[in-house]
């Protein structure tokens, strides 16, 4: 194992010393693209902000340029090579900011994001950026005409945040959507499904802000890329918190995603690290929602479906006509460019764990889904094989709730703690059960079996 440090520098001129402990291996990332323009596509959000009349607050700049190092470090430090058990990752990142004495004060409370977030060990110290950017953001002119913007939802593409657009419009509201765009396979589904809404909803005029960030492979130079990207709701978030930023009064950032996956309990034992994602856990957003207190930013991360199976989101969507049109142009999978060494397109594979909560979510009313794997019931799915993991792990766990159903007020608290909202407790228990019911009406007839 070896410990990383991520050290953010604004331009050539930035040349203040960073000390490095013995054995630390330091990589420098260069957030100026030229002259004074940030570069990582943050440059280019300020200016697409800049056209919806939106000016970013200065601290919400320092949270995005944090995410950047975050991602940054998360994507292109290899779990494989650079740990002791294949997970644990040692980062520390030092952060250029407007005002470091602010963002000390949230150190702790950010390291408890990140660590529990991503499975690492994180140290994140701040300094101040060089003098020429001390003050990066102009001074936002008086509007005569406030911004009708309502809210920031993020929209990936996927099928809830699919429903909690469409739910969201239906009530007349005003948010601004905002992505992340990455690789084609997720930024082709969130373009497109976007574009029929927006004809949908023209009366609304429904506007998107998307972030293009990715980092050169080699960024930290003799260590392979990462693929496990569990901190990518980190730059999610943050990139919401940025353009609401510019709102000029208090907002909500919506995250819409089903109670089961929010909760991600362990389907069995053995299901650790890359098993278990926490992007949208009740004590994730918690600690979010506090991170934004202490910096002073008027917002609220908020999920509407925390006690919604998926199912239960497609069944109470109020435009339930115009989501089974766009239900084939969403994207859930976990991995749709797996199967290109077999020739196949990007597609739902359709036995990640994904695939099959959305399979459930809608198998009453229909899938018109492609999945690479269309019938699960053909033929015994090899447990030994990506295929047949997941069925098993999910049937697992399914047979062992049915036997003990009190073991789901146990098994909630697993994934991490829930002291934030104890009220929520029954209902999160429930939304557990009843979504892996969903799901074991799927697997009903799928034999899942070593072959």
């Amino acid at each position: 194992m070896r410990e990383h440090v991520i050290i953010g520098r604004f331009g050539p001129g930035d040349r203040v010393v960073i000390p490095t402990a013995i054995g630390e291996v330091a990589t420098k990332l260069n957030l100026v693209a030229s002259d004074r323009a940030l570069g990582y596509g943050i440059g280019q959000a300020l200016s697409d902000l800049r056209k919806l009349r939106l000016v970013p607050t200065e601290v919400a700049l320092d949270l995005l340029v944090l995410a950047a190092h975050v991602h940054a470090a998360d994507t292109r430090i290899s779990r494989a090579t650079e740990s002791q058990d294949s997970w644990t990752r040692e980062i520390r990142l030092v952060v250029p900011v407007n005002d470091p004495a602010k963002w000390v004060r949230a150190a702790p409370t950010l390291r408890r994001i990140l660590d529990f977030l991503t499975g690492d060990r994180w140290t994140v110290d701040f300094r101040s950026r060089p003098p020429k950017f001390k003050q990066y953001i102009p001074q936002a002119p008086a509007e005569l005409i406030p911004t009708v913007f309502d809210s920031v939802n993020l929209f990936s593409g996927g099928l809830d945040s699919l429903i909690g657009a469409i739910d969201t419009l239906e009530a007349g509201g005003h948010p601004l959507f905002a992505s992340h765009a990455g690789e084609g396979a997720v930024s082709k589904p969130q373009e497109n499904c976007f574009d029929v809404l927006q004809k949908h909803y023209a009366k609304l005029s429904p506007t998107r802000f998307r972030l293009w960030m990715n980092f050169p492979k080699q960024l930290v130079r003799n260590v392979g890329a990462e693929d496990s990207t569990r901190a990518r709701s980190f730059l999610f978030f943050a990139l919401g918190i940025f353009a609401g930023s510019g709102f000029g009064k208090p907002f909500a950032l919506r995250v819409p995603e089903n109670g089961l996956i929010s909760l991600n309990v362990p389907l069995d034992t053995l299901r650790l690290g890359a098993l278990s994602t926490r992007t949208t856990h009740q004590f994730y957003i918690a600690r979010w929602n506090q991170l934004l207190s202490i910096l002073g930013i008027p917002a609220v991360v908020d999920n509407l479906y925390w006690n919604k199976t998926k199912g239960e989101m497609v069944a109470e969507c109020t435009n339930a006509k115009l989501l089974l049109n766009l239900i084939p142009s969403s994207m859930s999978c976990a991995s749709p460019t797996k199967g290109r060494w077999k020739g196949l397109p990007a597609e739902h594979c359709g036995f990640c764990l994904p695939c099959l909560i959305r399979r459930a979510a809608l198998v009453s009313s229909g899938d018109p889904t492609t999945y690479s794997v269309p019938n699960l019931a053909a033929s015994p799915m090899d447990t030994r094989r990506a295929e047949g993991q997941q069925i098993r792990s999910f049937q697992y766990a399914i047979e062992r709730l049915r036997a003990r159903p009190q073991l789901a007020k146990m098994l909630i608290h697993k994934p991490g703690p829930l002291y934030d909202n104890p009220e929520r407790l029954g209902d999160l228990a429930g939304v557990y059960q009843r979504g892996l019911e969903e799901v074991g009406v799927l697997l009903k007839s799928v034999k899942a079996r070593p072959s």
